[in-house]
């Protein structure tokens, strides 16, 4: 079984919608996407083992409830330790792309200095990832003891070997 040797947290970009004019009568939602980014480690292992890893990995015990990373075994809205590897499911960049896209415009679209961020943000390492895994449906008693939290929760894991950069992101809203 992999440490969590094989990848080291190297920042956690956070996208705001709130932080974009949405035109009169159209909201933000309450939606945002955290990225949380890691190196990988020299000869870094297959991606079951990375994905092993990354559940490993303390700053994978984030509820996205604004409280930070905890000691807890939490991960959004579900007890940790019922998310395995074989939990996600690997899909192809228009699959990853459009999870996000549908998500993201909510029956509103995106303001255009919004897509853009999205577009470098998102869309891009999406684009140039080498694998691409979705967090497959959960059963109801996965749910942590005050969860569920978000109205709606999308996870992509980004596996980028031409860069050495994993990249667990999550898209939402409260």
């Amino acid at each position: 079984m992999p440490s969590t040797h094989a990848l080291t947290h190297w920042d956690s970009p956070f996208v705001n919608f709130r932080d974009f004019a949405f035109p009169d009568g159209q909201g933000h939602g309450y939606r945002w996407v955290h990225m949380k980014r890691f190196r990988l480690s020299a000869g870094a292992p297959d991606d079951r083992n990375l994905l092993t890893a990354l559940l490993a990995h303390p700053e994978f015990r984030d509820t996205y409830d604004g409280a930070g990373v905890w000691s807890e075994p939490r991960h959004g809205q579900w007890w940790a330790d019922r998310i395995t590897p074989d939990t996600y499911l690997p899909v192809d960049d228009a699959t990853a792309t459009g999870v996000i896209r549908s998500w993201a415009a909510a029956g509103v679209g995106v303001p255009a200095d919004l897509a853009d961020r999205l577009q470098e943000a998102v869309y891009t390492p999406i684009h140039q990832a080498t694998s691409r895994y979705v967090l497959g449906h959960l059963p109801d008693d996965a749910h942590h003891d005050y969860g569920p939290l978000h109205v709606e929760f999308h996870e992509l894991v980004l596996v980028d070997r031409h860069t050495g950069v994993l990249t667990l992101l999550v898209a939402a809203d409260d």
